[in-house]
């Protein structure tokens, strides 16, 4: 028991003895231990503090992302009230552009309408009387003017007709200038047959080949027309464009007085050209372009072998009225005096029962 007990103090001596020298390598041993403590709780402190730091920037990051959402949220509601408002909008112009459509074609349709026929105005020195013409033409054209489309084609350079003529907008204004001197063929000839002559055939290639109209209707600026001449012309336009046995289509007729006329539904084949508001088609206009007349062009084409046969077309009741009574060509046979010839060279002479008196010749 001694030695044990000897022995035990012996340990415990020597225990604190061996505590007693530090820099004995056994003594490192609790310092080793509390070293990897520390440097465990250090590195757990670490990998906290990153885990900390990761948090916080899961967490900015998390926030941010929110915040992103929370804007494209924001952007998708203003879209979204975009889009409706688009759609509306789009719904609105949709129907608009259905209506636009609609008058669209119509105009469209409108434009593309083919012409029935021009009319021209022939014209000179007179502007009252041109007026008094364009405003006949102009009170029943208007509602059908893209049947008819209106022409005023002035000889010469008459201020006044010009400016009469420019003062309507409803129609197109063309002006002949030509200068080259006159030469009759025959003494005491009118200089003024040669230059309507000149006049017609520029004013008929203008429209015909410059144009390209189908057919013409051509009228004197000393005339008032019917309520129906358009309906007149665009009825029988088909006829000029189809029988080619007929080469005009006239409006006048010289036995037109009243007590000889009865039915205006009538029409007459005749193998006089009347004149006086006739229509002519583009295809017998390039037959007579190239050889026309230097004067007397209406008497011209009343020759056989001008009209070759073919016929013209009037009505038993006149379309048109004509009202000239100065500055213009003499002309008997509208004041209801039929001059025609038959079987010979001389003028033949038809008379009513005022005629002579109309004319002034009542004493002859």
């Amino acid at each position: 028991m001694k030695s044990i007990a000897k022995s035990e103090n012996l340990g415990v001596a020597s225990r604190t003895k061996f505590l007693s020298f530090p820099w004995s390598s056994h003594a490192w041993i609790p310092d080793l231990q509390q070293m990897r403590l520390l440097a465990t709780q250090s590195e757990c402190a670490d990998r906290l503090a990153s885990a900390v730091e990761s948090e916080r920037q899961c967490t900015s990051q998390m926030r941010s992302l929110i915040d992103q959402i929370s804007v494209q949220q924001g952007k998708i509601v203003a879209l979204e009230e975009e889009k409706k408002l688009q759609d509306e909008e789009f719904t609105h112009l949709k129907a608009l552009v259905q209506d636009l459509e609609k008058k669209g074609l119509q105009s469209l349709l409108n434009n593309l309408e083919v012409p029935v026929a021009a009319v021209v105005i022939m014209a000179c020195n007179r502007p009252d009387y041109l007026q008094r013409t364009i405003q006949s033409v102009l009170k029943y054209q208007t509602s059908v003017a893209s049947k008819f489309p209106l022409f005023v084609s002035q000889d010469g350079t008459n201020r006044d007709v010009k400016n009469m003529a420019l003062s309507f907008k409803q129609l197109t204004y063309l002006q002949h200038l030509d200068f080259t001197p006159v030469h009759t063929e025959r003494p005491g000839e009118l200089i003024a047959y040669y230059k309507i002559a000149r006049h017609y055939k520029w004013a008929l290639d203008e429209l015909f080949i410059k144009h390209n109209f189908s057919r013409v209707i051509i009228l004197e600026d000393d005339m008032e027309i019917a309520p129906d001449f358009f309906d007149y012309f665009e009825a029988t336009a088909s006829i000029l464009e189809n029988d080619k046995t007929i080469m005009a289509v006239s409006s006048w007729n010289d036995n037109g007085q009243v007590q000889f006329v009865h039915d205006p539904k009538t029409l007459y084949r005749s193998d006089f050209f009347p004149g006086l508001g006739w229509m002519l088609s583009k295809s017998i206009w390039d037959e007579l372009s190239p050889k026309w007349p230097k004067a007397y062009w209406d008497d011209w084409i009343r020759l056989k072998e001008i009209h070759r046969e073919r016929q013209f077309i009037h009505p038993e009741v006149c379309r048109t009225y004509n009202f000239g009574e100065h500055d213009g060509i003499p002309r008997t046979a509208y004041k209801g005096v039929v001059v025609f010839r038959h079987q010979t060279s001389r003028r033949i002479y038809l008379v009513g029962p005022d005629s002579l008196k109309l004319l002034g010749l009542e004493h002859s």
